[in-house]
């Protein structure tokens, strides 16, 4: 018999090979019904595996997040099957989950194009509605390798794993994938999918390779879910930040210079504000900013460890006979601005701030937008402290992250804690103190945070902060770093109470990340309709006709000298010409003006987003915008 504990911490004896299935059933039907995948002392298995020893285990449905990973993976392989049986010569290489779905790689001449989705989704449905029990088989890696002889991309596939027991998973008579699992019970459980596209994709993405087809799908537990998902998209590809900002005059890029943004005057005005509210706030923590050159020499980057972890990624230029690098990143910057002078702990924690302009090369097929570009402005800080004041100073920084978020109307916050990675420098032993601190700081703001193993910076662990948007879509923003390494390879020392000098504990941390691509995030989750503290042209006075002119200028004078943003329209268009312009320009306030409005010194006024205009005087008009501004306030109505 084998002692089973669930989740509530109940237990239940179970006998030796009872499967995780069997062991929902024994709880519940309804859970047995609902049951996709398992969890077995913490790893994700198939209902299927058997349990033999003393276990800790979770029934996992569709209510839990692992599940729809799973649901995923099952649903690649249907459509994997789908297209096989479309295409006989096709040869699959591997089919991963991605956020919001799959995709699978295949090597097949024949070209499959968006006509060809219907048909394959139609096959799909019938593998699906035949509800095949997934079979998983597993040999030794050795046996798989003779299987497969044969099939490069299998065999490569095998070759690198890091297992010696290879799995293999079967749903139908003659159709089986290498495959490490888990995957649901059967075919009916893979939810409602659809095709999405097909694109290019080299074998391991190397260009010298042969070009593979890569068929992407999506996949929902309802089809409620599938639409939605599919109306999401459908609003996103409104809120492209690449083709509003074109239309709203916000920035550019030009082949004289790929990958490097130019932000226009309009743009500069969003920017200016961030930086604006940035600074504020920052101050109210105890910052002090700082600036530090975009170049320096080469002998800093091998001292700082970025020549051996992050070469690929640096520009290089020589001058005086002497290599230099663009920096990458700030903080070597900001150590030689620490060592500048002595130190004491009674300075600490010294907590110092940069808008630091970095460059780093990408690959020109990556780049898209604001979203991956080459220069960015990187909202960077390092607080030097003790190892005991680490703690306060990581909740110092979690609470000053989550103020600047929900300032932009960010409340849905995802928290992980990334842990050493393969290519790392600094001891073990430094590692686990520094992982453990981040670790404590989390619990005693009692936030959830998931583990991402080996993810860390190649210097320390991190805290990395998502965001999600208004569609849903997570989005990697600030991160708190916890360094050891730095400091000594720069020979940082401060004076501590007994006289004696010790290394201080650099925290190095970033809130919005690159300025360019935080601005793209919230042009698409505005939509562009921008609150009234972050739009370019705050208000637009429109005169109904040339003898309202005067007035007009009246409002707009009172308006600039209470530092609104805006002007007059005077034009010789209609009036609902002028309207349509202003709206169209997403406008936050147009005041329309008549006779009527001069006589009683009123403004019109119509809000974005809202049907009903109302008329106020001038100065009420004056007090609500400048409360919303002053108050960050993202809702335009009064």
């Amino acid at each position: 018999m084998a002692k089973v504990t669930l989740p509530d911490g109940s237990t239940l004896e179970v006998t030796d090979g009872t499967t995780a299935g069997q062991l929902a059933e024994q709880i519940g039907q309804g859970l047995a019904k609902a049951a996709v995948a398992a969890k077995v002392n913490g790893q994700l298995v198939d209902l299927s595996t058997p349990i033999n020893s003393e276990s800790e285990v979770q029934i996992i449905t569709l209510k839990d997040d692992e599940s729809l990973d799973v649901m995923r993976h099952s649903c690649a392989h249907v459509m994997a099957e789908a297209i096989c049986s479309i295409w006989p010569d096709t040869k699959l290489v591997y089919g991963p989950t991605v956020e919001d779905g799959f995709y699978y790689d295949i090597d097949l001449d024949e070209p499959i194009r968006p006509t060809d989705f219907e048909r394959i989704e139609e096959k799909m449905a019938e593998i699906v509605k035949a509800d095949k029990p997934f079979i998983r088989k597993e040999m030794t890696k050795a046996e798989a390798l003779a299987k497969l002889a044969g099939d490069k991309y299998k065999t490569d596939n095998i070759s690198h794993a890091d297992s010696d027991v290879i799995s293999f998973y079967s749903h139908a008579d003659g159709f089986e994938d290498l495959c490490r699992g888990p995957h649901v019970p059967s075919t009916g459980k893979v939810g409602s999918f659809k095709v999405m596209s097909v694109a290019g994709a080299y074998w391991h993405g190397d260009p010298t390779q042969k070009m593979l087809q890569r068929v992407y799908g999506t996949a929902w537990p309802t089809k409620k879910e599938l639409d939605d998902h599919l109306q999401r998209l459908v609003e996103a590809k409104k809120r492209d930040h690449r083709v509003l900002g074109k239309q709203l005059d916000l920035f550019s890029f030009n082949e004289a210079g790929p990958g490097f943004a130019f932000i226009h005057a309009k743009g500069m005005i969003i920017w200016n504000a961030i930086v604006d509210f940035w600074r504020g706030v920052h101050n109210k923590y105890g910052y002090g900013e700082i600036r530090t050159p975009i170049i320096l020499n080469e002998q800093l980057w091998h001292k700082s460890g970025h020549w051996d972890n992050y070469k690929e990624n640096m520009y290089f230029t020589s001058f005086d006979e002497t290599s230099y690098a663009i920096k990458p990143m700030n903080c070597p910057g900001g150590c030689l601005v620490y060592k500048t002078r002595q130190h004491s702990y009674r300075e600490f924690p010294m907590r110092v701030a940069e808008l630091g302009l970095v460059h780093r090369h990408e690959a020109s097929g990556v780049m898209h937008g604001l979203f991956r570009v080459r220069q960015f402005t990187q909202d960077d800080a390092h607080i030097f402290c003790t190892p005991e004041q680490i703690e306060s100073e990581i909740i110092g920084v979690i609470e000053l992250t989550f103020e600047i978020y929900q300032a932009f109307g960010f409340e849905d916050f995802r928290i992980e804690l990334s842990t050493k990675p393969e290519k790392h420098i600094g001891s073990d032993e430094t590692w686990e103190t520094a992982t453990n601190a981040l670790e404590d700081a989390l619990k005693h703001k009692d936030i959830e945070y998931k583990i991402n193993e080996g993810d860390g910076a190649f210097y320390g662990p991190k805290i990395d902060f998502h965001i999600r948007d208004c569609l849903k879509r997570s989005w990697q923003l600030g991160t708190i770093q916890l360094d050891f390494s730095m400091p000594q390879r720069f020979g940082l020392v401060y004076t501590d109470k007994d006289n004696t000098e010790k290394t201080p504990v650099m925290i190095h941390r970033v809130v919005l990340g690159s300025f360019e691509r935080f601005i793209g995030i919230l042009i698409e989750h505005y939509g562009a309709n921008f609150p009234l503290w972050l739009s370019p042209e705050q208000v637009r006075v429109l005169p109904i006709s040339e003898k309202s002119n005067d007035y007009a200028k009246i409002v707009e004078d009172k308006l600039k000298d209470a530092s609104l943003r805006c002007r007059c329209d005077f034009s010789n268009e209609k009036i609902n010409a002028k309207i349509a312009r202003a709206y169209s320009e997403k406008l936050p306030y147009m005041l329309v003006v008549g006779p009527r409005e001069a006589q009683s010194d009123t403004v019109n006024v119509r809000i974005r987003g809202v049907k009903e205009n109302k008329t106020v005087r001038i100065d009420e008009f004056l007090g609500i915008a400048k409360d919303k501004i002053a108050d960050k306030k993202i809702d335009l109505a009064f």
